[in-house]
């Protein structure tokens, strides 16, 4: 087993206080330092200094973080070469947590989770709704397995050695309009018909607002906001009252009752979110892990296609 103080350093270091990392462990802040001296102590090395009213690495703390990180990717690569080889119930009988954004938590993983636990019969199988950057912190904290979530700043990139990234599917977005609109029941439209339009954003600095405005820029024009929407029933509700138009995912589940027509969009290319998967680096061979991606692929891929 690996020292479970390197974790927590690893948190820390993430964090940079101390309470932040009892928070997201689910320690208290004294355990938390508690585990931190006693590691120190027995390396007989000083790893952390205070600055202002933070912590940071020394050079060693530094050096053995990079380390921790080697460790604990072999470490779980070990894992699921054990699991893979253990034939027994053991395998079986592992849980498995899911994160993702509302949308993921509503339309891929409850379909994930049920053929997971088709699998795995003994499973145990935890769906968590989190914002993207959420997602990389239960990640880091151990506490999600698998996250799903949304290429967008300020989101570890790519390149971030702590995590293994993969596209899941690329979201096409719809023009969303009243019933009676004059675009509503065309096949397709273009974005930049819709330029003279009121619009529907959601609150500007979200990730969604920065999309739309940088599809509609792609397409020539900035969007006049007319009112702002965080949810998709406010913000269908809103269109069904003739107030505006809005973009919304092709994965994005629509309330019933609402006098609204989604038109597909047109574009080369068409405007769309990326949505990827993220697990710990070294997790992605552990069996009920490796599953359930493979499962999300065959979800996501069924779901853009036919939508929700």
């Amino acid at each position: 087993m690996i020292d479970q103080r390197l974790h927590v350093l690893r948190v820390l270091a993430e964090v940079g206080t101390v309470t932040e990392a009892a928070h997201r462990l689910g320690y208290t802040p004294s355990a938390v330092s508690h585990q931190l001296r006693t590691l120190s102590k027995d390396l007989g090395l000083t790893i952390l200094e205070q600055r202002g009213r933070g912590i940071v690495l020394t050079r060693t703390g530094q050096l053995l973080l990079e380390r921790t990180q080697e460790l604990l990717t072999r470490w779980e690569e070990i894992r699921g070469e054990l699991a893979e080889a253990d034939t027994g119930t053991r395998v079986a009988q592992r849980q498995l947590r899911m994160c993702g954004f509302s949308t993921a938590a509503a339309t891929l993983l409850p379909r994930t989770a049920e053929q997971v636990k088709q699998r795995f019969p003994e499973s145990r199988v935890t769906i968590i709704e989190a914002e993207p950057e959420e997602c990389f912190e239960l990640l880091l904290a151990d506490q999600a397995d698998i996250a799903v979530v949304v290429a967008t700043d300020p989101l570890p990139p790519r390149s971030d050695i702590r995590f293994e990234q993969s596209s899941l599917v690329s979201d096409q977005l719809d023009l969303l309009v009243p019933g009676n609109h004059r675009l509503a029941g065309r096949a397709s439209v273009s974005l930049s018909e819709a330029a003279e339009e009121s619009w529907i954003l959601d609150r500007p600095g979200s990730p969604y607002h920065q999309l739309v405005r940088t599809a509609c820029a792609a397409a020539g024009f900035f969007p006049e906001t007319a009112h702002q929407s965080r949810e998709w029933e406010t913000g269908a509700a809103l269109v069904s009252a003739g107030l505006g138009v809005a973009l919304v995912p092709r994965l994005a589940r629509l309330p019933e009752g609402y006098d609204v027509a989604r038109v597909p969009l047109r574009g080369d290319p068409v405007p769309s979110r990326k949505i990827l998967t993220s697990v710990r680096s070294g997790t992605s061979g552990q069996p009920i892990i490796a599953a359930a991606l493979e499962v999300l692929h065959e979800v996501a891929s069924s779901v853009a296609q036919r939508g929700v």
